[in-house]
């Protein structure tokens, strides 16, 4: 895609941008950490991607919903000083039922790392197969008993490497997340988050609004692809605080993204420039002793492409509960690792 041709051009910006903002700091948060104990955890949940895309299709109609299907999954993690490692896999079974919404394929892949103040996230994410929710409005081959229209080829595709600069540099995800460390007492401070992302939607050779509300005086209700590569700027607010053994923490910004986005019909690809709102939401609750912990965690995501009249929204949304375990180790094993820095 045209739109990949200046990622080397955003990377540098986002590099140079996220270094601009760090400046000393010896603020100490109240935090305890548990890296010298063994982390043995258990999670369940799941993520989800429906999208929306909105057009005066007719006079009742002017958005069309897609969802997807989606399993829970369930992980195994364990954590030793510089060791971390989850293995995870989907439960049988889909929460909604396939003859509505069909089977998707999902493949997610998710990597973070903490350098001095900034806390990186890498996430990629592929979704194929979905449904048109209601599309016997439009569709009078289906009917009430059978109201969605089955999509099995669409495919949304997503790479985000997103970075958050914490103005206080002992803020740490470890300790908001609750495994490895956690707070002792409520701990504020301002960030800044840019994000790199790919974003892709396409259906084969097929229009992604179907045929019956394609509208043959705009080119784009006709696009099998619509493709952006922007880079985002949110700046944003976190709050922690404990009471007693019980944490809560919530992450939340609004910023922009600037973007180079793109459509594609009969083989001609056609690209813009824009931009486009951005917010950043995540919610961790849980209980946590120095033995053993118990979190559920929210995070939500958004996407958004406009060209004029014709507006691509796509949701990325998680839910998770995670539970575990912290082990003293031996003496002898704590020299063993703490020969490796």
């Amino acid at each position: 895609m045209k739109v990949l041709q200046n990622s080397a051009f955003y990377l540098v910006i986002l590099f140079l941008s996220n270094n601009a903002w760090c400046q000393g700091d010896t603020t100490v948060l109240p935090y305890s950490t548990f890296r010298e104990h063994a982390v043995i955890y258990v999670d369940e949940g799941f993520s989800s991607a429906p999208f929306s895309i909105h057009y005066p299709y007719t006079d009742q109609i002017d958005v069309l919903k897609y969802k997807n299907n989606f399993r829970i999954t369930m992980g195994i993690g364990f954590s030793y000083r510089w060791i971390s490692l989850r293995i995870g896999f989907p439960l049988p079974g889909n929460i909604r039922d396939t003859s509505q919404y069909g089977q998707t394929t999902a493949f997610t892949f998710g990597t973070d790392f903490t350098l001095g103040k900034m806390f990186w996230d890498i996430d990629l994410r592929n979704y194929t197969g979905y449904s048109i929710k209601d599309a016997l409005l439009w569709d009078p081959t289906l009917s009430e008993n059978n109201p969605n229209k089955i999509k099995p080829v669409i495919n949304v595709f997503n790479l985000a490497i997103n970075s958050w600069y914490f103005h206080d540099k002992n803020f740490r995800m470890s300790a908001l997340r609750g495994k490895t460390a956690h707070y002792l007492k409520p701990v504020r401070t301002w960030y800044i988050k840019n994000s790199l992302n790919i974003l892709g939607l396409n259906n084969g050779s097929y229009s992604i609004i179907p045929e019956e509300l394609t509208d043959q005086t705009n080119s784009k209700t006709t696009t099998n692809q619509l493709s952006a590569l922007d880079m985002s700027f949110i700046p944003g607010y976190a709050y922690v605080n404990r009471l007693k053994n019980w944490q809560f923490s919530v992450i939340s910004g609004l910023g922009f993204a600037i973007q180079t986005k793109a459509y594609n019909t009969e083989n001609v690809t056609r690209t813009v420039i824009g931009i486009a709102p951005r917010y950043d939401i995540g919610l961790i609750f849980g209980y946590s002793v120095p033995r053993y912990f118990a979190f559920i965690s929210a995070e939500f995501d958004n996407k958004s492409l406009r060209f004029n009249e014709l507006i691509y929204r796509q949701q990325f949304y998680s839910i998770r509960i995670s539970t575990g375990i912290r082990l003293e180790t031996k003496d002898r094993q704590n020299k063993l690792f703490k020969r490796f820095p």
